[in-house]
């Protein structure tokens, strides 16, 4: 089961290129941070899902801009949105969760994730993060950190988890030189070897200010675990 993770600045910019860069990539699980929100939001999100060939729960209320896609080659067993708590006048948060795995696999939970531009709220959201997806088997996190591997966030998630997405630079797209972009898995999850993926490099240019970073699994046989991901 391929996982990808991708930032895709609102769809301010080449939303065509993007959905390229996805089709090449034919994720399973698409963890996206930064898609439309307000006025039109959810059918901007529904069209670029189908561009990409792709699904969407059709829902994202209160999750700062994050959401997550799938494929017909996964189910579905549950899906939440959560809001986080920001200081006034700064950008929204949130997070998507969902638990997802091919049909007759144990699902894993995954979750989108967007870190604040404040270090403090970073780490501070990445604790309530953590707290909602413990305890229901395998977990996944992917997202847009807003901070290298010695900021508090990223160490608070890499204790009980460990980075599995290569160490390339996704920011910005033009010219990278910051890993801002990644994925955690819990130690339960088998990780394939990297394979990578020839994208276009005007298309990466085009699409984002970021460029997508995404992980290979195999998934064990076994039941489905029923974690509750609380409210919507």
């Amino acid at each position: 089961m391929r996982v990808a993770s991708y930032n895709l600045k609102d769809l301010t910019l080449d939303r065509h290129a993007a959905a390229r860069v996805i089709r090449a990539l034919d994720p399973d699980v698409l963890c996206l941070q930064e898609v439309p929100r307000r006025l039109f939001g959810a059918w901007q999100v529904s069209s670029f899902a189908a561009e990409c060939g792709l699904y969407w729960s059709g829902r994202h209320r209160g999750s700062g801009g994050t959401t997550i896609l799938t494929s017909l080659r996964v189910d579905v067993r549950e899906s939440r949105h959560h809001r986080l708590r920001v200081a006034t006048l700064r950008r929204t948060r949130g997070y998507a969760v969902a638990r997802v795995g091919p049909a007759g696999h144990q699902p894993i939970v995954v979750a989108s994730i967007h870190l604040s531009l404040d270090a403090e709220e970073r780490e501070r959201h990445a604790g309530q993060i953590l707290q909602t997806v413990a305890g229901g088997g395998p977990v996944l996190l992917a997202g847009d950190l807003n901070e290298g591997d010695t900021g508090r966030a990223w160490q608070r998630f890499a204790a009980p988890l460990r980075l599995v997405s290569p160490t390339t630079p996704t920011f910005p797209a033009k010219a990278p030189r910051r890993v801002l972009d990644v994925i955690f898995a819990s130690p339960d999850l088998t990780v394939l070897p990297h394979r990578p993926v020839q994208l276009d490099e005007a298309d990466l240019v085009a699409a984002s200010d970021h460029r997508p970073t995404w992980v290979d699994l195999e998934l064990d046989l076994g039941p489905d675990l029923g974690l509750d991901l609380g409210p919507a």
